[in-house]
């Protein structure tokens, strides 16, 4: 299991994301962010080496605010052909020099979420060591998720990021979050991750974070 380790980190992941969110094609803001933490899940790293994270972020810099679902990787070294990737670097209290990285690209991160999907690990709470979340829900109907070889991704019209797999089956990573909206992907569904946040009026909402496809 992972240890969150109560410590400072320098610069923030606020403050990364603050610079990162406006050079994505997924942004739908207009200027600077002005974000805060609203949720997320963690999920374990077999090997112990890279921490896994799917934060959940609000905007109210613009007229609504807007929920975003961002999947972060930190690793102790830079991960090589992933320089495009690279959300910054920051200085952690207890385990020094780490690399943020878009979790996207990381194939640590689409080897577990595979396997959460498929019900073989369990996700965990974001802020507090050896603790599942169980409002995190999964779901699986379809034929195996590939973990390998790294799939190709991509960007669609609605700003998800699709995790195209070798077998005819992809990802959906919903990267605005919104509870009301249907998911429009094409295909039949295979399975689901769905997780919940606080809404900028202290309401608790949930929304599918990543949908698994046929085709």
């Amino acid at each position: 299991m992972a240890i969150i380790h109560k410590t400072t980190v320098k610069p923030t992941k606020l403050e990364l994301l603050t610079a990162w969110l406006p050079t994505r094609p997924w942004y739908v803001g207009s200027g600077t962010p002005e974000l805060s933490r609203a949720g997320g899940f963690r999920l374990d790293d077999p090997e112990g080496e890279v921490g896994i994270e799917f934060m959940v972020v609000i905007d109210t810099s613009g007229p609504e605010p807007v929920a975003y679902h961002v999947p972060l990787t930190y690793r102790g070294d830079p991960l090589p052909g992933a320089e495009h990737a690279l959300v910054g670097t920051m200085e952690h209290g207890v385990l020094g020099p780490r690399w943020a990285y878009d979790g996207c690209h990381d194939p640590v991160l689409y080897a577990q979420l595979v396997a959460l999907i498929e019900g073989r690990v369990q996700a965990q709470a974001q802020s507090i060591s050896d603790t599942p979340d169980h409002e995190v829900t999964r779901s699986c109907a379809g034929p195996a998720l590939p973990s390998a070889p790294w799939p190709v991704e991509a960007t669609d019209e609605e700003g998800s990021t699709i995790l195209t797999g070798t077998n005819g089956t992809a990802l959906r990573v919903h990267r605005v979050l919104d509870p009301t909206a249907p998911d429009t992907r094409p295909g039949t569904a295979a399975g689901h991750v769905s997780g919940a946040w606080e809404a900028a009026d202290g309401t608790r909402v949930r929304a599918v974070f990543v949908t698994a496809y046929i085709g």
